[in-house]
């Protein structure tokens, strides 16, 4: 996927911007602070996970947190953009 289509989405970066502040999170807490229903948060977590921006930890069957990747190169990039977009409000 290009950068491009990972920015376009401003749910996705609602996403990684409260996975900055917030660190790990599970998918129903995502979807409840972002205000978007499970599925679609789900959705646009596997497409980060597969970026390989976030970072996938599952306890049990049914219980996922996703957090930033933090061994990726694009991922602290990433991180590092929002702190200083953060910053220069």
């Amino acid at each position: 996927m290009e950068l491009e289509e990972v920015f376009s989405s401003k749910t996705r970066i609602k996403i990684l911007k409260l996975l900055n502040q917030q660190g790990q999170r599970n998918v129903s807490d995502i979807a409840r602070r972002v205000k978007i229903n499970y599925t679609a948060a789900d959705k646009h977590l596997r497409l980060l996970e597969a970026e390989g921006l976030l970072k996938l930890y599952t306890y049990g069957k049914r219980f996922r947190l996703y957090s930033f990747n933090e061994t990726a190169e694009k991922a602290k990039a990433v991180q590092n953009l929002i702190r200083a977009w953060e910053q220069n409000k």
